[in-house]
This record gives structure tokens, C-alpha cells and sequence, in this order.
């Protein structure tokens, strides 16, 4: 293993894991404490900021009414108004947030408004007013907001000979000024899990393929015990008396062994079924014999997103204490072509016996996910199964990066995915499957092809995937669009954006836990 990969699970983010994430430290203190650094205020689309503002700073209405038309501010939300050494405030920038109209502020996305502005700050520290005007805004906003903040301040450096001053120093400091400090405290507690999930995901993704072999992978996610996860690690040796030649199959071309991670956690009733939660992790994807196109290759460390949104789901659920029984299992090989490499033409036999002809070796997501929800159905008995994937580049064509692919076999769980989707803003859109895709994957030499042909590519992916499920209600996420090379929002400026950490723990809070 190379030095470079050995810092481990968390080892970049401090020793006080609560709060802090690279640059930023967070706090919480009450509305009367006396604000160092930059002063955060809120307003709406009137200017007005809230009472408590008013009250802590009898001239503040009058100054952003004074400065607002000379900068064309309007109080529209996720803008901002700057003012340097403000008269009368003892600070040294006043920085005012608009949130909008009433309307507008009643529907803001605390999470995405918090990441708004830890930009302003730019790493300076900063006093916020969590004070609202035409919102509620709670100990559980205030949390949402911290979070924001935290996702924002993230960056994966660490091979940087020469990093930023400001990296050199110590960490910039947050403090979200509150009615509730207890409260607010507590909320935010309980979200650390959330956002230290979705940093380990982004940390993984972001790691060259050269550092991250499934060997490593599988280590790093062996850290998981410190939690209390029990973590299973299957090498080429048990994977083959199991049977997962599809799985095999992708990585024998690698001269890197092939790994399968197994992760429990018992938050639970022993007598409750598990959810479970399978993504495919190949590390890097050349395509195999069916070598992708030279430009934009490098993308494709990113190809094991969805195995890395598992483990930062797992890392979540575990450091929140999660009353919940969840499996997550991930596949990881490494797609290359040398002599030994699988070929077009090839037949697999697959761990459930059902065979597959090989018409394009870079569709090889599926095969490893073929073997993974047939031996997570048969052994676990989940009450779901949601697998996540990079699985095809067709996905961005339908979607472009707004909203991952959404397929599932049952109603009722996909309707809890959205819901959850609009909560987060990690959005699906749900697609069709039905036997008319199905037939597109038929062969004549063996039970299925593992592709369908142009037409419907991220549909005829999810209907090959369907044939491994049974009667487990079940739902596949293709995030080849919004998990790497990623939108750079007002939360992820990275290039992994730890999709689905999120989405997928609102789910199991809604509606798993006991």
C-alpha cells in the first residue's frame, strides 16, 4: 500500500470530529453574545431584517436601507450585501443574506443557504444570526444550515505540495447565534454522522485509482469497526466457492484481486429485517477489451460512487446510533484490458445460474451488481434492496446532472426515494421498466445479453439488474450524472460530490426506524 493512501477513515478532519470539517470549526452561543469576525445577518425582499437583529443593533435597518440601492441588493434569496467596517456594529464586515419574499423564505433550503454563506465568509471567521425574518427557523434549521456550512468547506488536497495560507493556520470558526444553544446543539449532533458520511464518500471518490485499488478500498472500509459496524471482507478465493464469476469476470484482466465488503449494522430488533444497500465499486473502468475512448478517461476513477456513497451511508447510520438493521454490501474489481481479460462473445455464469453473453465488456456494472443483489436477497432476506451505480453515460443523456435515474419494482418505495429526493435536493426522477425493454436483453446463446442495444441504455441496464431481484421491493439509483465530475452547487464545490449519503439516510429515518 502506498503512503499516500494510508491516512485512513477521517484521518484529514481533526481531532474533534463534531464540527469540524477541513477549514471549519462550528459553535453554537446565545443571541446576546458579543459577535467576532464577520456579523451574518438575514433579510427579506423589504430589507428588514429580523426582530432580534433590530433589537441587538438599533442601526442596522437604517444602514442596509442606506447601502442596499447603491449595490442593487433586493433581498432576493442565496444573495448578499457586504459592507466593511459598518459604523456602530464593532465588526469587521457586515454581511446581509437575503432570503426572499415571504412565500420564497417559507420554502428555503436551509442546507443550501448555509453553504451560501460559508461562501461569503471565504474562511474568515463569522457570527451568524440565526434569526430569520418570515421563517421558523428552529434548533432543526439551524442544524440544516451548520451542515450546509460544513459540505461547503470541504476540499480533497491532500497530494498538494503547496496548500493555501489559510490551510496553514487554524481552523476558520462558525458561530450560529441562537435562541436554544441546547437545542441547536442537540440537532446538529445528530446531523454529524450525516455530513462526516458524505465527506468520506466525497474522499473516496476523489482518490486516484492508483492509491485506491479494491484492496485498499476494502481496508479503508474495514474502519468501519471502530463504529461498530460488523465488516466482512470476501477476497477472489471465497468469492469464487461462492460463485460470483460475474463479478470475477469483470476484474480478471486486473493484476489487482477483486474484493467484495460486507457491512452490518445492528441498531435494530434482532427479529427486523435489514435494509440493504449494494453498490458497485469498480475503481477504475478502462472498458475493458471494449476500451472507452482516451479523452475523459481519467473520469473513470469515479466509477465506484455508488460503493462509496455505501460506506458513507454506513458510516452515517452507525455514528448516529441508528435504530435500524442495515446490510450494505459493495463490489469491488477493476475493469482492464490485458490477455486475461473477458471478451465480447464470452458466456458468464452468474450466482443465481442464470447466464449471460458478453457483448460489451464495458458493461460491466451490472454484472457486478448482478452477483451482489442475488447473494444479498438470498442470504439477508432485506425487506428492500436500493443499489447505486454509475451505471451508464445514456442516464446523462435523459437527465444531463439534475436528478439521478430512479427504477424500481415497487410503488410505494420509489415514492419514498422522491420524497426524499425533494427533502435533501439529492433529486430522482423515476424511469419505466416493463416487459417490452425486457425482451432487448434477450440472447440467442445464453439467458440475457448485458447490453440492449443504443435505444433505452439506462432502461434495458435496470430491466438486466430486475432479473436478480425476485420479490424483494427494490430500486436502483443510476448516478452516473450527479455522483462524479459533479454540478458545483452552494454545498459541493468537489469533484465527488458524495450523492446519495444524504438522500438515503432521510430514507431510513422517514420510514426504517423503529
Amino acid at each position: 500500500m502506498s503512503k499516500a493512501g494510508a491516512g485512513g477513515l477521517g484521518a484529514d478532519y481533526g481531532s474533534d470530529r463534531h464540527f469540524m470539517a477541513s477549514n471549519l470549526a462550528i459553535d453554537f452561543q446565545p443571541f446576546d453574545a458579543t459577535p467576532a469576525g464577520d456579523l451574518v445577518v438575514f433579510v427579506g425582499d423589504d430589507l428588514t431584517p429580523g426582530e432580534v437583529a433590530r433589537q441587538l443593533n438599533p442601526g442596522l435597518e437604517r444602514l442596509i436601507a442606506e447601502a442596499a440601492p447603491v449595490e442593487r441588493f433586493k433581498g432576493k434569496a442565496l444573495t448578499a450585501l457586504n459592507l466593511t467596517k459598518p459604523p456602530g456594529l464593532g465588526v469587521d464586515r457586515l454581511i446581509v443574506v437575503g432570503v426572499g419574499s415571504g412565500e420564497e423564505a417559507a420554502k428555503l433550503d436551509w442546507t443550501a443557504l448555509g453553504g451560501f454563506l460559508a461562501g461569503r465568509l471565504s474562511g474568515r471567521p463569522g457570527h451568524v444570526l440565526a434569526d430569520v425574518p418570515g421563517t421558523a427557523a428552529g434548533p432543526e434549521e439551524v442544524a440544516q444550515m451548520a451542515l450546509g456550512a460544513r459540505l461547503r468547506a470541504y476540499r480533497f488536497e491532500r497530494y498538494k505540495t503547496k496548500k493555501r495560507d489559510e490551510e496553514n493556520g487554524p481552523p476558520a470558526k462558525l458561530t450560529f447565534a441562537v435562541a436554544d444553544v441546547r437545542a441547536a446543539r442537540k440537532a446538529a449532533e445528530a446531523l454529524d454522522g450525516v455530513a462526516e458520511g458524505v465527506m468520506l464518500a466525497r474522499d473516496l471518490v476523489n482518490e486516484p485509482a492508483n492509491v485506491l485499488s479494491p484492496e485498499e478500498f476494502a481496508r479503508r472500509a474495514q474502519e468501519l469497526s471502530k463504529l461498530g459496524i460488523e465488516v466482512e471482507v470476501l477476497d477472489e478465493k471465497a468469492l469464487s466457492a461462492l460463485g460470483m464469476r460475474a463479478l470475477l469476470a469483470v476484474g480478471q484482466g486486473s493484476t489487482r484481486e477483486s474484493r467484495v465488503v460486507i457491512m452490518r449494522w445492528s441498531g435494530g430488533r434482532a427479529a427486523d429485517k435489514p435494509v440493504a444497500f449494494i453498490g458497485k465499486g469498480v475503481v477504475f473502468d478502462s472498458g475493458g477489451i471494449s476500451i472507452k475512448p482516451g479523452g475523459g478517461m481519467e473520469e473513470m476513477k469515479g466509477d465506484m460512487a455508488g460503493a462509496a456513497c455505501v460506506v458513507g451511508l454506513m458510516q452515517a447510520l452507525a455514528t448516529r446510533k441508528a435504530k435500524v438493521n442495515a446490510v450494505g454490501v459493495v463490489g469491488l474489481v477493476e475493469n482492464m484490458p490485458d490477455g486475461n481479460a473477458q471478451r465480447p462473445g464470452d458466456i458468464v455464469t452468474t450466482l443465481s445460474g442464470q447466464t449471460v453473453e458478453i457483448i460489451n465488456t464495458d458493461a460491466e456494472g451490472r454484472l457486478v451488481l448482478a452477483d451482489l443483489l442475488w447473494h444479498v436477497q438470498d442470504r439477508y432476506k432485506p425487506q428492500i434492496m436500493i443499489d447505486l451505480a454509475t451505471l451508464t453515460g445514456a442516464i446523462l443523456v435523459a437527465l444531463a446532472q439534475e436528478h439521478a435515474g430512479l427504477f424500481s419494482n415497487n410503488d410505494e418505495l420509489a415514492d419514498r426515494l422522491i420524497a426524499a429526493g425533494r427533502a435533501t435536493g439529492e433529486k430522482v426522477w423515476r424511469l419505466p421498466l416493463g416487459p417490452e425493454y425486457d425482451k432487448m436483453i434477450d440472447s440467442k446463446f445464453a439467458d440475457m445479453k448485458n447490453t440492449g442495444g443504443r435505444h433505452g441504455g439506462s432502461i434495458t441496464a435496470a430491466q438486466f439488474l430486475q432479473r436478480f431481484v425476485n420479490d424483494v421491493p427494490w430500486a436502483h439509483l443510476d448516478i452516473a450524472g450527479t455522483a462524479m465530475n459533479a454540478p458545483q452547487t452552494e454545498i459541493n464545490k468537489s469533484w465527488g460530490s458524495g450523492w446519495g449519503v444524504r438522500l438515503l439516510d432521510r430514507l431510513v429515518r422517514d420510514h426504517y426506524e423503529r
